[in-house]
């Protein structure tokens, strides 16, 4: 009786769990490298000449961006400096009106002709000394009233003169530059109260009636 001898080299069986499109690693070799074309493509480095060029001009505008705020910094120190040498002299020429106002009182209430003539001219000169520093006499008189130059010490019925205009000056006021030194102190017209001529008529057109 003859036997069939036994095959050296059986072909393995199916494994179930095995894909059937795998690649079958022989013994003795490494499996080939699994490659994801999808990750691949999401992972594309920059090029590094772009990456250069972004930079550069982030640098540059921020380089411009600092020279503007130097730009401004220096502007405005200017313009604050301008400001102080423009108005320097204003606390000494406020001291000083009061020294014209007792003059002037001097020059009023003096009796003699030659005091009157010697203080008023100092009155003058301290008046031209202020005004070399552009300390002028603010205009009042028969002006309208400004409550930016002016401060009204009371009103006065008029009814020759526009309600608002001033109608005296009490102690004249001085302005340096755009900046009031010192207010005008004034008296303001205002208009009649109606009425008030027939109040005081009344009585005078009674007697004459008697």
């Amino acid at each position: 009786m003859s036997t069939t001898p036994a095959d050296d080299n059986p072909l393995p069986e199916d494994d179930p769990g095995q894909p059937l499109d795998q690649d079958i690693v022989a013994p003795g070799e490494e499996p080939d490298e699994v490659t994801n074309p999808t990750a691949g493509e999401a992972e594309q480095p920059v090029p590094p000449e772009q990456s250069l060029e972004q930079q550069l001009a982030d640098a540059e505008q921020s380089l411009l961006r600092g020279k503007a705020e130097l730009d401004n910094f220096r502007k405005r120190s200017q313009r604050e400096l301008a400001e102080q040498r423009r108005y320097a002299a204003l606390p000494l020429a406020r001291d000083l009106l009061n020294v014209i106002d007792n003059l002037q009182r001097a020059v009023e209430a003096g009796e003699g002709e030659g005091l009157v003539h010697g203080v008023q001219m100092v009155v003058d000169q301290l008046a031209t000394i202020l005004g070399q520093y552009d300390c002028v006499l603010i205009e009042a008189e028969d002006q309208a009233f400004d409550p930016n130059l002016h401060e009204a010490i009371g009103q006065v019925p008029s009814e020759d003169r526009p309600a608002g205009t001033i109608l005296q000056v009490t102690q004249p006021g001085y302005r340096m530059h755009d900046r009031v030194v010192r207010p005008s102190q004034v008296l303001v017209a205002r208009s009649p109260e109606p009425g008030a001529d027939d109040a005081d008529s009344g009585p005078e057109e009674e007697g004459v009636t008697e």
